[in-house]
């Protein structure tokens, strides 16, 4: 009989060009030799005649409800990913059904706002965020931005600055803190800190370009998973991720939206 493959799941919102949400996350799952398994939260779709903005559709909770009791009824994952939920209606419910049974771990990506949103555009999700689905958190995955809103600092410059934000974001329940500098944070590198308490992990690689791709936090998010799935601890895990993005956003897809997107196909370990 054929080994079966782990299962990643995910919890996320589908991004209609495949540069991100939850058609990233099942790619990158798939790259990485675990089944993907996802639910939907919300449907955005670029604007082409509106300057790329975004259209946000949640999906009603009774929905996210039911394909959450589908996908652990047929699967039973011990790992899951969180991505973009987009309003407290669907953190409520999305934070129910993760309190409804054990997890090996839960992966969050706590997205605030879409590229190209006004930060303040969903920022009426954050304390929900923060009060219900935080504490859930194996790992939370925020980029710069996210980590400065989760810490409640008005600017990060600094990598000591970046660790400090990151364990005040651990203060809030989760047990490990990505805290990604990317392309934001000043200097010739992309850092990003893994924090676990008084263990602090840096990971540096020279940064592709200058520019946000679209996709890279999803893709970051997606490889642990996946690596938990397959049995990794989470230090390790959080080291393949890197990598994954790095070689994704060195072959970034070019598109007609203002930003390129990440090419999960062009990892290789």
């Amino acid at each position: 009989m054929t080994q079966q493959p782990p299962i990643a799941y995910v919890i996320a919102g589908s991004e209609a060009t495949g540069g991100a949400g939850i058609q990233a996350d099942l790619k990158t799952f798939q790259q990485l030799g675990a089944y993907g398994v996802g639910t939907l939260t919300c449907i955005v779709s670029f604007d082409p005649k509106n300057d790329w903005g975004h259209r946000f559709v949640p999906v009603e909770p009774q929905v996210i409800a039911d394909q959450f009791e589908a996908a652990v009824a047929t699967h039973a994952p011990s790992v899951v990913k969180v991505g973009m939920l987009g309003t407290p209606a669907t953190i409520d419910v999305v934070a129910a059904s993760l309190a409804s049974r054990p997890w090996d771990h839960v992966v969050v990506d706590p997205v605030l706002i879409c590229k190209g949103q006004e930060p303040g555009a969903a920022l009426d999700t954050d304390t929900a965020l923060r009060e219900k689905v935080l504490p859930l958190a194996t790992v939370v995955t925020p980029n710069l931005f996210e980590t400065r809103t989760l810490a409640g600092v008005d600017s990060i410059e600094t990598v000591d600055e970046l660790v400090d934000a990151a364990r005040r974001i651990r203060d809030l329940g989760p047990r490990y803190v990505v805290a990604k500098g990317g392309v934001e944070l000043p200097g010739p590198d992309a850092v990003d800190v893994l924090v676990d308490g008084d263990e602090v992990l840096v990971l540096t690689r020279p940064k592709v370009g200058q520019e946000r791709v679209s996709g890279a936090g999803c893709t970051f998010a997606a490889a642990i998973t996946a690596e938990l799935a397959r049995g990794a601890d989470v230090r390790s895990a959080v080291e393949v991720a890197k990598e994954v993005v790095t070689q994704g956003i060195a072959a970034r897809v070019p598109a007609a939206t203002p930003f390129d997107t990440v090419w999960q196909g062009a990892y290789s370990s």
